[in-house]
């Protein structure tokens, strides 16, 4: 077991810092979500897969506070869900909509530290701080349209940071990037989250992706959601693009991942 899931077991027995228990949902007159239970603990990094309409997205929002279950309980250390929290940070997958187009990067970075009260004095060191761990830390003059598609993903994950997050929620963040800038981007995530301690629910349609970056992958059914697989991913840290690709772990899992989606679209 590695040092990212030591415990996993013990604390999700407790109920884990984001907990789902019999958990439903309808919208627009339509059960979207079913019965779902699950817990994720403190610093675990849980992807969650499934076919298209499975409710992945869905999922995440009552994770987030913006949804309200119609049945069953979503908690977040051991409290009820009861709105947005500002421990909990979301990435959306289409970054061209979640940053704002009239401040530069620093302005948008900026932006969290403004919600959080942080005085005007002391954002200047924390916002250039933020931009270079995220590899941005000559463009905090720049517009968002000035930026390529990856440049503006790490900026809004750089905002999402700013917040000091105890949860990291992630809709597809790299799904409108190319492959190559895809892998940067992960290894970057997971640098991030290993340096910051942050709990995250990653939902994705890419399976390697989601046992490249996870502890463990839940793979959702559809009509309505509701778990199908829960795997435990027992790959080593750090990981490597090349080497646990290759690992026979990866292969094994990758293949009943592959299966369980086939089967659950038939």
């Amino acid at each position: 077991m590695n040092a990212r899931t030591g415990g996993v077991a013990a604390t999700a027995s407790r109920g884990g810092q984001i907990a789902f228990a019999g958990v439903g949902i309808e919208l627009g007159g339509k059960t979207i979500i079913e019965n779902l239970s699950f817990a994720v603990s403190p610093g675990e990094f849980v992807c969650i897969v499934g076919a298209s309409g499975c409710g992945k997205t869905t999922a995440l929002r009552l994770a987030a506070g913006l949804y309200r279950p119609s049945r069953g309980t979503v908690s977040f250390s051991g409290a009820a869900m009861a709105g947005p929290r500002r421990d909990i940070a979301i990435v959306f997958q289409d970054y061209g909509k979640a940053l704002l187009p009239w401040r530069t990067a620093a302005g948008n970075v900026a932006l969290a530290l403004e919600a959080a009260g942080v005085p005007s004095a002391q954002r200047a060191p924390r916002i250039d701080a933020l931009l270079d761990k995220v590899g941005l830390p000559a463009h905090g003059a720049k517009y968002p349209s000035e930026m390529s598609g990856g440049m503006q993903q790490r900026l809004q994950i750089a905002r999402c940071l700013a917040q000091e997050p105890a949860a990291l929620l992630m809709d597809e963040p790299f799904g409108a990037l190319d492959a190559m800038t895809r892998q940067g981007l992960q290894d970057e995530v997971l640098a991030l989250v290993g340096a910051s301690g942050a709990t995250v629910i990653f939902v994705t349609h890419d399976l390697e992706e989601a046992i490249y970056l996870g502890d463990r992958v839940i793979g959702l059914l559809p009509h309505p959601g509701r778990i199908g697989l829960d795997l435990e991913v027992d790959l080593p840290r750090p990981r490597d693009q090349l080497a646990t690709r290759e690992h026979p772990e990866f292969l094994r899992l990758r293949r009943e991942l592959f299966d369980f989606i086939r089967t659950s679209e038939a």
